[in-house]
């Protein structure tokens, strides 16, 4: 069985350069699952309090940290899911995003949805992943 990762944007779908519609993992590789992350630090501080965009940039820091601690990179990605607080500004916490995400020639499947509230009352956005490391 080959090792391979495919990104599927088909026609009748809408195709966006910073998500892909459909992604999928076929043979023996690594499977990463991470938890939702928010924007503490490894000092436990919460980090950027009422903006979205600093939050969003120490959620992804934290992840950069978890994909690195399995041998893994942003490449490796194959979804996203991003908990937004209801109110906040999808557009700022999604242009933080960019600095990680953007430019990717096959980015992950992304679903953003807003929420009444998050884990702790200062939390503004939450981020899980999944990546994948083929064998080989």
């Amino acid at each position: 069985m080959n090792n391979q990762v495919q990104y599927i944007n088909p026609d009748g779908l809408f195709k966006n350069p910073a998500f892909s519609q459909i992604v999928t993992t076929q043979g023996h590789g690594k499977t990463i699952y991470i938890g939702g992350q928010n924007s503490v630090n490894i000092q436990r501080e919460i980090v950027g309090k009422g903006d979205i965009s600093e939050q969003t940039e120490q959620v992804m820091k934290n992840i950069q940290t978890a994909l690195s601690a399995c041998g893994a990179t942003f490449d490796n990605l194959v979804k996203l899911t991003i908990h937004i607080l209801q109110g906040q500004d999808l557009y700022r916490g999604f242009q933080a995003s960019q600095k990680y995400l953007g430019g990717r020639k096959n980015p992950p499947a992304i679903t953003g949805f807003f929420v009444f509230a998050l884990a702790h009352p200062d939390f503004l956005v939450e981020i899980d992943a999944i990546a994948f490391i083929p064998e080989g």
